[in-house]
């Protein structure tokens, strides 16, 4: 039983309502430690805590975790850690997995936390938001070693996930082989049901499910944010809400005498870590790691002989939802979430995957699922997690880790020196560009195969992207602008 390591306490907190009744983050996170302590069964838990490891949120604070501990009386203030975006959240759960069973710690808790919400309410109603100032560094501040973006796609898509994602999703209905209609129609339709999920999730942002022609409908409160989503198909990230898991060793859930019906295994995790931004990667509607990585999680569950009751698939954007469906080779049938996910449940930045798993453990326990799958997303579909979670321990947590793999066979495409020239049109969004003038971005090979990003603002152009499928065609350019 030594060195086996499993989840005994977790949480999931949530806060609507107007302003003077919402918390700021780190009292969020603060109220999901003391959930899962008394989730636990046994809130002597808490001395045992080594580590507090934390992805970093749209907070300012340095170093939560300390203030955590020391607000709910640890023992020992634990060595605590804070994740950049460009590291994958499940790799937190990983690595604190690895450390129990390694007998390095006892016990670890991951957390995370928004309260986009709250500064919302407090421009809506006109009052001052503030944060609680920790000027303290964490012990150990994790970013990732490469970029998220390339140089020409940033200048003309920006930081914001969405058009990044909207570009994959034109390529992907491309190499479908879908209709622009169908292809719309179809999206709509898988977060038609999504919403009812979530509408049913107790722990789930919205109330009400919305309707397919809901979705569809381009209004004021559903504009189009990124060609062809609107926002009813984007994660919704101005929420209050955190979520926590203590793990520790069986050898101390025994110790404090934890219930055996709040234990739930990590089974087997795989991760591809291979950085490519979009405009490099060989194919954007698909992912040579992440290809890798699914294939790990299946052969294990195979040599394992389980059966794979649940998903909860990242759902950032309907892009990442399809690539991680088919790279584990998901029928249309099997429902891909069991949160309703990131549009409708809630999408904190960066923190998501610590909600879903605490979901998928929640009906674990319940023995509502023997086995569930959780995946995960670091930056634009950059970095992808499998997870498997379970009621019973197998030999030991199996963690595969394929970027090596991954980095010797997906070779980054070349970028494009030629400032004038034709390129095939691999994927393409249209986003607001300055002074609300839509723009297009599209992504192209030029003559030699080398990748380059370019724009246009024509507005005749723009209206036949939406019409008519471009993907595949051809387009002159000149200066990173489209000539016709």
């Amino acid at each position: 039983m030594k060195h086996r390591s499993v989840v005994i306490g977790v949480s999931a907190i949530q806060q609507k309502g107007k302003f003077e009744n919402l918390d700021e983050a780190l009292l969020l996170m603060d109220h999901a430690v003391k959930a899962a302590l008394s989730d636990s069964g046994n809130k002597l838990v808490k001395d045992y805590i080594d580590e507090i490891r934390i992805p970093k949120g749209f907070w300012r604070y340095r170093d939560p975790g300390k203030w955590i501990a020391k607000n709910n009386d640890f023992k020992s203030i634990p060595i605590t850690y804070v994740t950049k975006i460009g590291v994958l959240q499940q790799n937190l759960i990983n690595d604190a997995c690895f450390k129990i069973e390694n007998g390095e710690i006892n016990a670890s808790i991951i957390l995370g936390g928004e309260a986009r919400y709250k500064q919302l309410r407090s421009i809506i109603e006109k009052k001052e938001y503030s944060e609680t100032e920790l000027d303290e560094n964490p012990d150990f501040y994790i970013k990732a070693k490469e970029d998220l973006y390339g140089d020409e796609e940033l200048e003309e898509l920006g930081a914001m996930a969405v058009g990044y994602y909207a570009a994959m999703e034109t390529a992907i209905r491309k190499n479908d082989g879908e209709k622009i209609n169908d292809h719309q129609n179809n999206i709509a339709s898988m977060y038609e049901e999504f919403s009812k999920i979530a509408s049913n999730n107790k722990d789930g942002w919205i109330d009400n499910p919305y309707s397919k022609e809901e979705i569809l409908d381009s209004s004021k409160k559903n504009k189009m944010l990124a060609y062809p989503y609107n926002k009813l198909h984007c994660t919704s990230w101005n929420v209050n809400q955190s979520a926590a898991l203590i793990i520790c060793s069986e050898e101390l859930a025994n110790k404090l005498e934890i219930d055996k019906n709040k234990r739930v295994y990590p089974i087997t995790s795989s991760e591809n870590n291979h950085m490519i931004a979009i405009q490099q990667r060989p194919k954007i509607f698909d992912s040579l790691g992440m290809k890798y990585a699914a294939n790990s999680i299946i052969k294990e569950i195979e040599r394992l002989d389980i059966t794979i009751d649940a998903y909860d698939l990242y759902s950032c954007f309907p892009a990442a939802i399809k690539m991680f469906s088919k790279s584990l080779g998901l029928d249309n049938e099997i429902s891909k979430t069991i949160t309703g996910s990131m549009a409708y449940a809630g999408g904190p930045l960066n923190s998501f995957v610590l909600h879903s798993t605490v979901k998928m453990i929640q009906k674990i326990r319940t023995s509502e699922l023997s086995h569930g799958l959780v995946t995960g997303v670091s930056g634009m579909m950059t970095k992808q997690s499998f997870c498997v979670w379970g009621k019973k321990y197998q030999e030991q947590f199996i963690f595969n880790d394929i970027t090596d793999q991954a980095e010797l066979n997906e070779i980054p495409i070349e970028l494009s020196s030629i400032t004038e020239g034709e390129g095939e049109i691999i994927g393409y969004t249209i986003i607001e560009g300055s002074e609300s003038i839509p723009k297009a971005v599209l992504y192209i090979d030029d003559e030699k195969k080398h990748r380059k990003v370019v724009s246009s603002f024509d507005k005749i152009f723009i209206n036949l992207l939406m019409e008519e499928e471009w993907v595949g065609k051809r387009i002159k350019f000149k200066d990173g602008q489209v000539v016709r």
